[in-house]
């Protein structure tokens, strides 16, 4: 109970500077803002770094973290560029051979985590360059470009106004979030995040657990190489190098706690829109440049860490005081 009640207090945070933000942005740029098709962009952009930050969070409540999310996404999306050069070959069937090389990925930083102890950020840092690097070997180290026109055309797609990518995101929120709120699988990962120790203890798997988690990271992190692919009709072995940490700043932002144990996906979804809002509010100012972007998330990353830490520092000494 006392973990749903931070997790519901953390969701009505973020709601509310939500919607504090959309009505500071409306007064100063409303006309420039407020637009559906302003919308339509942010909806097709935030789907991609927004599902790698999903898989990064499950990786970070489980205990670790996945550094390795934005190269994954890449290969998948070069791997399902070449292959459907190949006219022979089903649009579908690339893609379905592009979602398992993520799992795959996935399931290689879950081995070298849970099985060769190795601690997650440097698993996950070596596992990148490699990732990289195969990348790199494949496509020449050239963008694969070529698309067919019946698969970047849904990059574009829109049903009822709302871009398709923006429904692929919703529709993984709502799958994972059902899988760590609803499932044992999801509750062990919590488990696992929360003590390692005690869950081995308690007869939990940890290594199929740990795995499991990393595997689902890597096929989230496939599917938004594949989006990728589709908006721009091209994908490239160094493409949204930014978007790592943009990833742990939405899932620390969303009140995923880095040391593990607590966190949600819806928590994580609404910290995507609130980031890729303010990302277009600034896109409306002339006079600040792209080059200032990483700054600002990274201040904004020390920021929420300096207050979730003393939140949790109050709770703490309150707690202390009533027992």
């Amino acid at each position: 109970m006392k973990r749903l009640k931070k997790i519901d207090d953390n969701v009505m945070r973020l709601l509310i500077i939500l919607v504090a933000f959309l009505l500071i942005a409306g007064v100063t740029k409303g006309s420039s803002f407020l637009k559906v098709p302003v919308f339509q962009t942010m909806g097709k952009q935030l789907s991609e770094y927004g599902l790698m930050a999903v898989g990064c969070g499950i990786c970070m409540i489980s205990g670790g973290i996945d550094l390795s999310c934005v190269y994954v996404a890449n290969l998948c999306g070069i791997v399902a560029g070449l292959l459907m050069q190949n006219e022979n070959l089903p649009i579908g069937v690339a893609v379905l051979i592009a979602v398992l090389v993520g799992a795959a990925c996935g399931a290689f930083n879950g081995f070298l985590i849970s099985c060769l102890k190795i601690p997650a950020m440097l698993a996950t840092l070596g596992s990148y360059q490699l990732f990289q690097g195969i990348s790199v070997v494949i496509s020449g180290g050239s963008s694969v470009g070529n698309i067919p026109k019946a698969y970047s055309a849904f990059g574009s797609m829109t049903v009822l106004g709302i871009p398709a990518a923006f429904l692929v995101f919703v529709a993984v929120i709502v799958a994972t979030s059902f899988l760590m709120e609803k499932t044992v699988f999801g509750t062990r990962i919590y488990l696992v995040g929360t003590n390692a120790k005690s869950a081995m203890f308690a007869g939990v798997k940890n290594r199929v657990i740990l795995t499991g988690a990393y595997m689902i990271s890597g096929l989230i992190s496939g599917c938004a190489g594949l989006l990728s692919l589709a908006r721009i009709n091209s994908a490239k072995a160094d493409f949204g190098t930014s978007y790592t940490m943009q990833c742990i700043l939405i899932a620390v932002l969303g009140g995923v706690n880095p040391n593990g144990g607590f966190g949600t996906i819806p928590g994580i979804a609404i910290a995507v829109l609130i980031l890729q809002m303010l990302s277009s509010y600034l896109n409306t100012f002339p006079d600040i440049s792209n080059y200032y972007r990483d700054s600002i998330w990274g201040i904004a990353l020390i920021g929420v860490l300096i207050i979730n830490f003393t939140i949790e520092k109050r709770k703490t000494a309150r707690q202390a005081k009533m027992n």
